[in-house]
Formats: C-alpha cells, structure tokens, sequence
C-alpha cells in the first residue's frame, strides 16, 4: 500500500518521464527518415538528380515483372531488373525534358506502324499497314470500351517516349564521329610496322624479398588512384549452419510405419458405423488407388526397361518375379517398398501413326458438329479403308485428322518409348505388331492408329511402389530449436567462435558483402541476413538466429564498412603486384649497363631477340606476349638507335628500330574514317548513359526494403 502511494504522489513525475522517452523514439525515427515532412524511408525506393521513384510504383513493376517470368529470377533478380529500367528512365527523361525533345505525329505513326505491321485489323486487303484503319479502330475504342481506349493511350505514351528516346540517341551519335585525319591514324596503326630487335629482363629474375612494399607505399598508391579504389558500403558476418535433419529415432519410425503397410490392417469406418478390414501391400489389387492414400509418391502405370532404374537397388528391383517385394530400403531420402505388379516382353521403342477423330466435347473438337458416336463410325469406317489400302492412309490423315501438328506427315508420330503416350493409345502400339491398324478411344477422341515399326521386345517390368519420406519430427525440430536458441544465447554473451568451437559447430565467414546482394557464400540465398546486418541499429558484435527453408542460421556482424576508399588491407593485393612490378623495374633499371644490346644482354645473362612486322593495332612480341608501351617507344626511334629502359607488363626492355615500313599514302581515308565513326557510335548510347548515370545524385534506398 505504501508502495502504491508513492507511485500516486509521483504520478505526473512518471507520465513526463514516458512522453519524454515516447518524444525520444519518435524524433530518433524521425531523423533517421529524414526529417519531419519527408517520407523517404516510407514511400521512396531512390532520388535521382531529385526526382523521387514511388515505392508503390516500383513495387508494381517489380511483382509484374515476377509475375511475367515465374519462377526463372528471385525477388532480389527482379528488383535490379527493375531498378536499371528505372534508373535509365529517369536519367534519359531528364535529358530529353532539359533539351525539349518532343515527339511528332509522324515519329509515333511510324512506330504504331512497326509494331503493329502484321496485325490483320490494320492491314488492308493488300496486307499493307492501312492508317485509316487504325484511327477507326482507336475511333471505336473510345465509344464502346473506355478501360481498352485507356490501354491504348497508354501504349501511344510508351511509343512517344520511345521517339523521344530514338531522337536523343540519334543526336548524341550525330555529335559523334571520326575526322579524316583520325582516319588516316587508324590506317597507320594497322598498316605501319617495324622490323626491331631488343632485350627483355623478366621481373621475376628479381626475388620478391629484394623489394619491400609498406603499407603507406600501399596507401599513396590508393589515394594518388582513387577513382580505381571507390567501393560501396559493405558488411562482413560469421555464421553457423544447423539443418533439420531427421533423428536415427524418425528414421526408425518411418521404416516402421512403412513396413506396417505390407500387412492388412483393421480400422474403424465411421461411414458403416463399424471396423472394417483394408488390404495391405502385399493384397491390394488396386496399387493406383493404394498408393495414392499411402505413399508421398505418385503410382507410376507403366513399363520400366532396366535402363529405366537408377540407384544401388536397380538390380533387386528390376530382377524381382512378378508378385514378389523389395525392401524397406532407403533411397533420396524415403524409405520405400518396390513390387513387380507386371512382367511382359515389349519393344523398348515403336513408331507409329494416327489419325485423330475428335468430337464435340474433346479437347480439339470445339465447334464440331460430330457426336461421339458418328466419330466412332468414322474411325472404324478409316480403319476399314486403311486395312485394305494402306497407302491411303497418308491421304485420310490430311483430310481427316483434328492433330494438326502431323496430319500434313501423314500422322507419323515417330519412335516413341513406354510412358510417353496416352495409356490407351500405348498399349495398342505396344501389345500388337508391326503393320497393324486399329482403332482406340482417348481422352482426345478416337484415333486410327498404325503400327509403323518396333524394336527387338525386352523384359519390361511395372512396379509399384510406395515411399515415405524421411522428415524430422516434431520432437526433433523443437530439439535444434532448443539447441539453437541455446547458442544464439551463449553466441551474444561470448565469444563466438569460441562457443561455436566448444559446441563442435562449423563457423563460416563472409568479408564484405554488399548492401543488395541475395546470396551469401555457404548458405545460398539468405536475403533477409543481409538486410539485418545494414540496419541502422544493428551493430558490430550483435548476433541474430534467422529461419531458413530447412534449419537455421545464427549470425553475427563481424564489421561494418562505409561508402569509400577502400582500406590498405583491402587493396592491399591488387596494389601490392603493381608496386612490386615498379619497385622491381628500377632494380633491374640500375643494373642495366652497356651501349649495346647485345652488352647489356651479356651483362644480364639473357639474349637478344627479334620481333618482325610489328604493328601498334596489335603490340605483340614474339616470346613476349603484348606490351604496347614498348612497341609504341621503339616505333618513335630512328632506325639503329637505342631505347633507354622501358618497364613493361612482362618485365624491363631496351629495343633498337631495325627497320620501319610505312604504308603508302592513300588518296582518301574516309573509308578508315567511317568505320572508325561508326565503331563509336555503336558504343555511344552505352557510354553516354553511364557517364550520365556517373555524374547523377543517386539516393539509393532499395536495400531498405528488399
């Protein structure tokens, strides 16, 4: 009671403590999203160069997108499909608006005419585009279906954007091209050559212990080229893997539970009100009908060859007399039980062909005024034909046939196998000989069918099998939930690795991984840890347990990276190669001595080669792999000079010019000209786009919420 009075006397104290921390955690989210008028963290995926890109929007494009390819991407593939779109669009509409780009009449008939060129409501009675034709059609929309007209308009816009864009791109590769003179320099660089000779010293005639490369030469090396060593924001994890895997018990059970199916059994039918007695495994005479109440696989109805079986136990089951079983055996995680319900000896292969007599209520015979019993007279009518003139029976598949994908072949189907056919029609193809024609009702209709040719017969064996699936069980998941959940505990309290080292777990790492990326390195696609570890609150240390399709992951955020350069660590092997090369070339720089090539090759223990017809489109030398920078100093120097050092890709060089040829004039190098205009402009909508998109202000926020 005394307790309660205090809380009384201090009651408004209390209610200003609560709007306070109420007040803090509102204005903490408010910050955080920007400020009090934006929504950016609610309704924005992105600002480009100011424009905002709805999140409502982008989401519809996005579902539309997945919609429209099923299962072929993720969400993550979707959403940076959607974003390039985005990105382009809104980039290239801000260039076309800023030069007053329109889209005329004309420019947009001429598209309509593009796409819609084979459309027979457009085309006149020539199969010509007919204009006239498309205004009374848009003409008719607008009066009779205002939703299609609104399609329409839609479809138009999308074009005059598209002209708009046509336009853009046709100045932008209008503004671009070759003069003659560079015309005459792409002759030159594929035409000119020289004859030279030269010494190579290779790097690694120099010990990497003779050079050492610190880490502030790593580090003027990256600020001297920053542009190469920008990189994105990034997070590195450890984490532990642990699978639901069925227990030693669930197998054991599932053997059981299998086996107790081969038995007869009884059970109480509460539509007789009584027990009642149910075949087992080892009785039925329907396995269709048994196996779809106790099996998690479906029956296969048909014929198995022994190359048809796969698997340790093909042999056993393939060679089992008919009637007899096999197992329980474990095989792709079941447990299943094999019977030979059949034997016969069949054609692993026939070929055949058929005429198809559909009928109204068929799937190919809508709109047939034939009855099911006219198509049957009419197939037994063919048949009879066929019999006695088998030649004809090419010409009553044309005429005939409702399969239009091979009455015009005179309905051959091909060589087929057990299993590929409607059950009806392959067991006439199979069951009877070569040259037989008969007649067999489907699903389809009736077909007269021909037996072309079969292969040598073999054993063939129908198998009826049931399979359970080997799943843990409920006490099993609560088991690693309980132990999962134990680690994830002790993980956040200590030391990670440690705990994990204790427990026998195996820790993975992933160093750097990127703000939009799906998958993580060991454990697939888990986009949902990668979103944690770029949340705002999580931090460096923090550990999190997160569900997976068959298990768990416990990770922890082991460093967080900001937008920028990279650290030396990180550059450190690209940068360390490269100074190397460097800090090696001017060793072997100053041990260069003597005026000729022939001293200075003497000196290092190494030959004077030769490189003939040598050309700088293509700087190669002969032993020596490309090294532009060489050719393109020897190619500077009179015939018989010396070079001075030049450091390579492959190692240092002095060369001497032999002989130099140059090509003959030409009167006119426009043809060099023009290729070299239209190289560039093939590459101009490409680059200018990037360049664009390099210089915008890009406010990226997808990773916010995908």
């Amino acid at each position: 009671m005394a307790v309660l009075n205090k809380i009384r006397q201090r009651s408004v104290f209390l209610i200003i403590i609560i709007a306070l921390a109420l007040f803090s955690f509102v204005l903490a989210d408010v910050i955080r999203n920007g400020g009090l008028s934006s929504q950016n963290s609610q309704n924005v995926i992105a600002t480009v160069n100011g424009d905002e890109i709805s999140r409502e929007e982008f989401a519809r494009e996005v579902e539309a997108f997945e919609r429209n390819m099923g299962r072929n991407v993720s969400t993550t593939q979707a959403v940076n499909r959607i974003w390039d779109q985005k990105l382009r669009e809104v980039i290239l509409n801000e260039q076309v608006d800023e030069l007053g780009i329109r889209a005329g009449e004309g420019q947009i008939t001429n598209l309509v005419r593009s796409q819609m060129a084979g459309n027979p409501n457009f085309t006149n009675e020539a199969g010509m585009f007919d204009e006239n034709r498309l205004r009374e059609y848009v003409a008719n929309l607008k009066e009779t279906s205002p939703e299609a007209y609104a399609q329409w308009q839609q479809f138009t816009s999308n074009l005059a954007k598209t002209a708009k864009l046509n336009t853009y791109y046709n100045m932008v590769s209008a503004g671009v091209g070759a003069t003659l003179l560079e015309g005459e320099q792409a002759y030159r660089l594929q035409n000119d050559n020289i004859n030279m000779k030269f010494v190579q010293v290779p790097y690694s005639s120099i010990p990497d212990s003779e050079v050492e490369v610190t880490k502030s030469d790593i580090k003027s090396y990256i600020d001297n080229h920053s542009s190469r060593f920008e990189t994105d924001a990034s997070r590195s994890l450890q984490y532990v893997i642990f699978t639901e895997n069925a227990s030693g018990d669930d197998k054991s059970e599932a053997k059981e539970a299998i086996s107790s199916l081969r038995d007869q059994r009884v059970e109480y039918n509460a539509a007789i009100g009584a027990n009642d007695t149910l075949a087992g495994f080892d009785s039925t005479a329907d396995y269709a009908d048994f196996i779809s109440n106790n099996s998690d696989l479906p029956f296969e109805n048909r014929f198995k060859f022994r190359n048809d079986f796969s698997g340790e136990n093909a042999e056993a089951v393939f060679n089992l007399n008919e009637g007899e079983t096999f197992g329980p055996y474990e095989e792709n995680g079941y447990w299943k039980l094999s019977k030979v319900v059949e034997t016969k000896n069949i054609p692993d292969s026939v070929k055949a062909s058929h005429i198809l007599i559909a009928y109204e209520g068929t799937q190919l015979g809508a709109g047939s005024a034939r009855n099911k019993e006219e198509a049957e007279q009419l197939a037994d009518s063919i048949a009879n034909v066929a019999r006695a003139d088998k030649e004809k029976f090419a010409e009553l598949a044309m005429e005939y046939s409702a399969d239009t994908s091979n009455k015009e072949q005179a309905g051959d189907l091909g060589y087929f196998v057990p299993g590929m056919m409607i059950p009806a029609f392959e067991n006439y193809v199979f069951d009877n000989s070569t040259g037989d024609i008969g007649v067999v009702e489907t699903p389809l209709g009736y077909h007269v069918i021909s037996v072309e040719d079969q292969t040598e017969a073999a054993r063939a064996v129908k198998v009826a099998t049931i399979a359970r699936e080997i799943q843990a069980s409920e006490k099993t998941m609560n088991d690693l939930f309980n132990e999962v959940t134990k680690f994830e505990i002790s993980a956040s309290e200590g030391d990670f690795s440690e705990v994990a080292k204790k427990e026998n777990y195996e820790v993975k790492t992933v160093k750097d991984i990127k703000a939009l990326e799906e998958n993580i390195p060991g454990a697939g696609a888990q986009r949902r840890v990668i979103q944690w570890a770029f949340e705002d609150e999580a931090s460096v240390g923090d550990v999190r347990r997160f569900d997976t399709n068959n298990g768990y992951i416990v990770a922890q955020l082991t460093s967080k990276k900001d937008k920028g350069l990279m650290s030396v660590e990180e550059a450190s092997s690209t940068v360390t190669p490269i100074l190397k090369k460097e800090k090696k070339a001017e060793v072997i720089k100053s041990r260069l001595k003597g005026s000729t090539l022939q001293e200075i090759a003497s000196n290092q223990g190494v030959s004077v080669q030769t490189a003939d017809a040598v050309n700088l489109s293509s700087p190669t030398l002969a032993g020596a792999g490309e090294e532009p920078e060489v050719v393109g100093a020897i190619f500077s120097l009179e015939a018989g000079k010396v070079s001075e050092p030049i450091a390579g890709e492959k190692g240092v060089y002095v060369g001497e010019l032999v002989s130099k040829f140059e090509a003959p004039a030409m009167d006119s190098y426009k043809g060099f000209a023009q290729q070299e205009s239209a190289a560039r402009r093939a590459q101009a909508g490409s680059r200018v786009f990037e360049a664009l998109k390099k210089k915008a202000e890009i406010e990226d926020n997808r990773s916010r919420f995908y």
